[in-house]
C-alpha cells in the first residue's frame, strides 16, 4: 500500500517533467527574432530633397486647407513636399514644388487623381501615389523632373494596388475629356460637383460612384455596391429623389443591374440616354497568369512554420508519454516481480463473483478456509 501510494504521488511529478522537456526540445533551435523598423522610403529623390520648401509627414499636410478632408477621406498615408533649384544666382532662386501624396491603395490614389485633376499644371498618378507639380521652366523639363520622380515611387503588388474597376465601364464615344470623377466618400463627391445629394448615395456602405459629362448630351453617375441588396436600396432612394426634382433633374434614365446602378441626367434625349444605359453590363475578369503577391507567400510561409511546430510538439508529446508510461508500468511490474509478488495482482482489491457458484471465504487466517 505504501509503495503503491508514494508511485500515485510521484507520477503527476515525473509526466509534469516529462512534459516540460518535451516543450524545451521542441523550442531547441529556435532563436529569437528581432524585429527592425524600417523607416518608410522617401516619396523624392535626394535631388528634391535639400531646398527650403522640403516638408514630409503623415497624414494630410497642414497647408493642405480644403484638400485635406478629401485626401483624408480617400485614404491618404503620408506625404512628401520638395522642389528643385534653379541654376541661377548659385541656386539659391526656387523652381516650383512637387508633392508626392501616397494613400492606402490605388482604389484611393485613384479618387485623389481626380479631384487633384486641375489644382495644378502637372498632375500623375503612379500606383498608389498622386504626384503634383507646379513646376517652372520648360515643360521638357517638369516631364523629366515627374519621370524622375515617378520611377523612384514606391511599388505596391497585390490587391492594394489594383486600380478601381467602376471607371472602365465608363462608354468612351462622346465622353467629354477630363470631366471623369471618381469618388469614395460625400466630401470627395460633394466637392467634384455630384448631381446625387451625398447622403442617399450610400458611402456609409463602401459604395464607389464615377460621374462623367458627355459632350452636348448630360451626365452618366455610375454607382457600384458591394451586394444587390444595398443597390437596390439605394437605388428606390435615388428614383425618389429624382422624382421630387422632376424636371430640374433632365432626361432622367435609371437601371440597375445586380450590384451597379446607372443614372442619366441633364440634356439628354431620351433614346439616347436608354441607348447608353442599357449598353452598360457588369463584367467578369478572370486572370490565370497573374502572379501571386508576395503578401500570399509570406502567409503561406508562416502557416507552414506554425503546422510544422504543432506537429513536433504533438509528435514530441507523444513520445514522452509512451516513455512514461514504459517507465511508471513496466518499472513497477519489475519491482513486484522482485517482491516475490504477481506481476498484475493487487491483493488489496475486492473481487466480487456473481457467478452463482459456491467460492471459498477468506477468514483472518489465509490457511484455514470453509465453504458456504
Amino acid at each position: 500500500m505504501g509503495f503503491s501510494s508514494r508511485m500515485r504521488v510521484v507520477a503527476p511529478v515525473l509526466l509534469a517533467f516529462a512534459m516540460a522537456g518535451a516543450s524545451a526540445i521542441s523550442l531547441e533551435g529556435q532563436t529569437a527574432k528581432v524585429m527592425l523598423a524600417e523607416p518608410p522610403a522617401p516619396l523624392l529623390p535626394e535631388s528634391l530633397r535639400g531646398g527650403p520648401d522640403h516638408e514630409a509627414g503623415n497624414g494630410a499636410p497642414s497647408w493642405s486647407g480644403v484638400d485635406g478632408p478629401v485626401l483624408i477621406e480617400d485614404g491618404l498615408r503620408r506625404y512628401e513636399r520638395g522642389g528643385p533649384q534653379s541654376p541661377v544666382a548659385g541656386g539659391g532662386a526656387r523652381g516650383g514644388t512637387i508633392t508626392v501624396y501616397q494613400f492606402v491603395d490605388a482604389t484611393g490614389a485613384a479618387a485623389a487623381y481626380d479631384y487633384l485633376y486641375k489644382s495644378a499644371p502637372y498632375v500623375v498618378r503612379s500606383g498608389v501615389s498622386v504626384v503634383v507639380a507646379n513646376l517652372k521652366g520648360s515643360s521638357a523639363s517638369a516631364e523629366a523632373q515627374l519621370r524622375t520622380v515617378e520611377t523612384g515611387l514606391p511599388k505596391v503588388g497585390g490587391p492594394k494596388g489594383m486600380s478601381p474597376l467602376l471607371p472602365t465601364y465608363l462608354p468612351t464615344k462622346g465622353l467629354e475629356n477630363g470631366s471623369q470623377r471618381y469618388a469614395l466618400g460625400p466630401v470627395g463627391y460633394k466637392a467634384m460637383g455630384g448631381v446625387l445629394p451625398p447622403e442617399i448615395v450610400g458611402f456609409d456602405k463602401a459604395a464607389e460612384v464615377v460621374t462623367a459629362k458627355y459632350e452636348g448630351k448630360g451626365t452618366l453617375t455610375m454607382l457600384l455596391y458591394p451586394t444587390p441588396q444595398i443597390a437596390g436600396d439605394h437605388g428606390r432612394q435615388i428614383e425618389t429623389e429624382m422624382n421630387r426634382e422632376g424636371g430640374a433633374a433632365g432626361t432622367v434614365m435609371l437601371r440597375r443591374e445586380g450590384p451597379l446602378v446607372l443614372l442619366t441626367t441633364g440634356a439628354w434625349n431620351a433614346e439616347e440616354a436608354k441607348r447608353l444605359v442599357d449598353g452598360i453590363h457588369l463584367r467578369s475578369e478572370v486572370t490565370w497568369n497573374k502572379p501571386v503577391p508576395p503578401e500570399f507567400h509570406a502567409e503561406i510561409k508562416k502557416t507552414v512554420s506554425l503546422l510544422t511546430s504543432i506537429l513536433v510538439f504533438c509528435g514530441l508529446g507523444a513520445l514522452a508519454a509512451v516513455i512514461l508510461a514504459l517507465f511508471l508500468g513496466g518499472g513497477r511490474a519489475a519491482i513486484r516481480v522482485l517482491q516475490g509478488k504477481p506481476a498484475a495482482t493487487e491483493p488489496e482489491f475486492l473481487r466480487i463473483d456473481l457467478s452463482g457458484s459456491a467460492a471459498r471465504i477468506q477468514t483472518g487466517d489465509p490457511k484455514s478456509t470453509t465453504r458456504g
